[in-house]
């Protein structure tokens, strides 16, 4: 089913089961992405992790541990959760460590990137000690995308080492660094990579030959599964470090592991009269509790059976129960009118969404649920009062 427009798919029938609202992660499609993951690391040597802090769905780890190399993570609690539940590798980066999380990481976690020297500096030593592999996150200062609250490579980004900085560096400053890690794409194809994979290796080439160097960490960002996506210039881009500077190959997708493989289930809970040309639909979900990257990107999640405005015989404008007013998910338009009670269906869920919730104004969380193999579908986990008494 995966790539077909939201229309013209058929309703699953847990999606008119489950209570709502409710975050429904089918394995079967989970599966389809695993395996081209899998044939990636197969063709080229590369290990791909999980990058959690897109999806975190412990549920399915046992599932993801078959074809992945393991869990990034961006502090303690996800490396824990890494290792604790999928196990594998489990790496870390985040743009600084106090001092506490870092002797904590250094007990699970199998590499540790670090976002400054002055970071290296002051706690690479205590990580090698623990047997970590180190490495630092550097900045190629080369921009392949216009979503500047994305943009790693801005001007005046806090994250990663300029060449600049580490050429200053003393090169003995350096003895024990095992990898570098760069992270510079968001929903991006194999061209953005292999065009940030250029700049790389002309400002920093020499530091990939640096003696006792293992690894080079290419980040996450990668729309791997997505339709149409390059995979043999990927491949090229992976088997080209391998081979050139013998190095191992990371890469830390999130999206490309869960990507439309979720859905968010919610209920219409009125449909109001229109006024100034706006036939407002409130709904049991919000985007600022539910999917809160509406309106941080902002995104326009797909709907089933649903198209673009004015495209079918009644558009609605969707907004979630909150007092925001902004609570505004986007326009629809659909073939029949939209009456109370019925189901909406979001596409392309399972990445930052559960991993973003929030409860504001007491909203109740949507449930976690999954949908195995034979289409069976169970509560994984389901929130209530207590869930927000316990975060206030």
């Amino acid at each position: 089913m995966a790539g077909r427009p939201a229309r013209e798919r058929e309703y699953h029938r847990s999606w008119l089961e489950v209570p709502t609202p409710a975050y429904v992660v089918e394995e079967n499609l989970l599966r389809h992405n695993l395996e081209i993951l899998a044939g990636v690391q197969q063709e080229t040597g590369a290990k791909i992790l999980l990058a959690q802090k897109c999806f975190s769905m412990q549920h399915y780890y046992p599932l993801l541990r078959q074809y992945l190399a393991g869990t990034t993570a961006s502090g303690l609690y996800e490396a824990r959760l890494g290792f604790e539940e999928m196990g594998g590798e489990t790496h870390v980066f985040s743009p600084a460590y106090k001092p506490e999380e870092l002797r904590a990481l250094a007990q699970i976690c199998d590499h540790i990137s670090f976002n400054s020297l002055q970071q290296w500096e002051r706690y690479g030593g205590e990580a090698q000690a623990a047997g970590v592999s180190c490495g630092l996150r550097i900045n190629p200062e080369h921009s392949t995308q216009d979503k500047a609250i994305y943009d790693p490579c801005a001007p005046g980004s806090r994250l990663g080492v300029r060449l600049s900085e580490l050429e200053a560096f003393p090169e003995e400053g350096l003895q024990g660094l095992e990898g570098l890690h760069f992270h510079t794409l968001c929903e991006q194809g194999a061209e953005a990579l292999a065009e940030t994979l250029a700049a790389v290796e002309e400002g920093f080439g020499e530091f990939l030959r640096l003696p006792g160097l293992k690894w080079l960490n290419m980040g996450g960002g990668h729309h791997i599964t997505k339709p149409g996506y390059d995979l043999e210039l990927l491949k090229a881009c992976i088997c080209r470090v391998r081979q050139e500077y013998g190095l191992e190959v990371y890469l830390e997708p999130g999206e490309a592991v869960a990507l439309n493989a979720g859905f968010l289930v919610s209920e219409v809970l009125e449909v109001q009269p229109e006024q100034d040309g706006v036939a407002n639909v409130i709904l049991d979900t919000s985007a600022a509790c539910h999917m809160p990257d509406v309106l941080e990107m902002p995104y326009r999640p797909p709907v089933l059976a649903g198209g673009e405005p004015g495209e079918l015989g009644f558009t609605y404008r969707f907004g979630g129960p909150t007092c925001l007013a902004g609570d505004i998910i986007g326009e629809y338009s659909f073939a029949e009118p939209l009456q109370a009670g019925e189901r909406v269906i979001f596409c392309d869920m399972a990445i930052y969404t559960m991993v973003k919730t929030n409860t504001f104004n007491g909203l109740p969380l949507p449930s976690i649920i999954a949908v195995d193999r034979s289409g069976e579908w169970a509560i994984v986990k389901s929130f209530g009062y207590e869930e927000f008494e316990r975060r206030v």
